[in-house]
């Protein structure tokens, strides 16, 4: 089982890209290696090395390889994004895609091409380095194609597929041959919005590995309460979620992003938070591995985050590990050589269309009757999965899963869910 992080630099956030210390970087590794974490995910920044559709700044893809350089050097394995994209409520978007020059990312002829381009460069430059492990589309591109994004570029559910394979199809044969993972990361909108272009079926199925981000503001923690048996499920549930959707028995699911804010949970509470979530995602087949957000808290030099953005490393302003720090690091230890546990044999069933997405994402979402019933069971220690109405009428499908029991819940929509991290932010922009 992995256990890692997300880094993100101790010394000037990710406007380290700029003009990186590498003296800080090395001391930040070695800290992270040092809590027995066995990889870090990386993340450049978009503009940084693409600052215009047709140059590619070779001194910021050579930036991006001397980083996972070092984590090599540390005994680390390397992911590493390529389109940032969206960080911490802050968008990373090239000037050439705004502004005189607005399109779409994910539409426009041009732009894909260059997209694709750089998703191709920044691999090559990463394939040899010794730890090398995969490369991740970008970070929850889906939420520039969002009703609430402020600058929102339209995207129709057939455009993002296209998107997502412009992206990846160039490069699968190299990976393939080397090992190596790609895929792509989304917000939970993928699951539990209707009217998302990005659909459920290309989440699961488009790349080697599902990607969940699994935080708890989303109302989860506001209905229920952070601690509560479903705030601390929320990211098994997610889980499960993702698996109902695969057209492969046994794809694997990484949990990719983890942690606990602390808009919605007290910081002494954290600790036990991160516990409880491990501990309960531990019981799902098929996981990839874990990766907290993140490794080092935010400078409260910096301005204009959401506030407990500030907060959410497993190291503090001054490097010191945190009691989350301290619990994560003892996780990664009991549960590294983790047997896989037992099958699910109960499933809920998901109402699909012909399509394969579900009727209403809404129903699977926190206060949702998809969502409620596996809450529900889970508490009575039943360990449900989830299916689609196809699979649940397909014995061979069902046999494959090992599940022999299917319950159907009539589907309703939840009324806890949010899109963002802040819910009043959602409002104003209705309004």
């Amino acid at each position: 089982m992995r256990f890692g992080v997300n880094y993100t630099p101790s010394h000037g956030w990710f406007h380290a890209w700029l003009h990186p210390d590498w003296d800080s970087v090395k001391c930040d590794l070695d800290a992270i290696a040092a809590i027995g974490m066995d990889h870090v995910r990386l993340f450049p920044l978009w503009p940084v090395l693409q600052p215009n559709r047709t140059w590619i700044n070779q001194d910021g893809i050579e930036d991006v390889r001397h980083m996972a350089s070092l984590a090599s050097e540390r005994g680390l394995d390397v992911y590493s994004d390529v389109l940032q994209g969206h960080l911490s409520s802050f968008d990373f978007v090239p000037s050439w895609l705004v502004s005189w020059h607005e399109t779409s990312m994910f539409s426009d002829v041009d732009a894909i091409e260059a997209q694709s381009r750089l998703v191709e460069t920044l691999y090559d430059a990463l394939a040899t380095v010794p730890r090398f492990k995969g490369l991740n589309v970008g970070n929850e591109c889906n939420q520039f194609a969002d009703r609430v994004h402020p600058r929102r570029m339209a995207s129709t559910s057939e455009e993002a597929q296209r998107w997502l394979n412009a992206l990846l199809t160039p490069i699968e044969e190299k990976a393939r041959a080397n090992h190596h993972v790609l895929l792509h990361s989304e917000n939970d909108a993928v699951w539990y919005q209707d009217g998302h272009p990005f659909l459920p079926r290309y989440a699961s199925n488009i790349g080697d590995v599902t990607a969940i981000h699994s935080w708890v503001f989303n109302g989860t923690a506001q209905k229920y309460g952070a601690l509560s048996d479903t705030g601390t499920r929320h990211a098994e549930y997610l889980v499960e979620l993702s698996k109902a959707f695969a057209d492969q028995p046994h794809h694997p699911v990484w949990l990719q992003e983890i942690g606990a804010p602390q808009n919605v949970i007290e910081v002494n509470d954290t600790p036990e938070f991160c516990v409880r979530t491990v501990e309960h995602a531990m019981d799902c087949t098929d996981l990839y591995g874990v990766t907290w957000w993140c490794s080092h808290d935010v400078s409260s030099a910096m301005s204009d985050f959401p506030p407990f953005e500030h907060d959410l490393g497993l190291f503090d302003e001054q490097g010191k590990l945190k009691p989350i720090g301290r619990q994560y690091s003892r996780l990664a230890q009991q549960y590294r050589e983790r047997h896989e546990p037992p099958t699910r044999s109960t499933a809920i069933v998901i109402e699909c269309g012909e399509d394969g997405n579900p009727v209403m994402r809404s129903a699977c979402a926190p206060g949702g009757s998809v969502f409620d019933k596996w809450m529900a069971l889970s508490a009575k220690g039943e360990r449900p999965a989830l299916v689609t109405s196809q699979a649940a009428s397909d014995a061979h499908r069902l046999a494959q899963l090992g599940i022999d029991r299917c319950l159907k819940v009539p589907m309703a929509a939840g009324d806890a869910y949010s899109a963002v991290s802040d819910p009043s932010l959602e409002e104003a922009m209705a309004s």
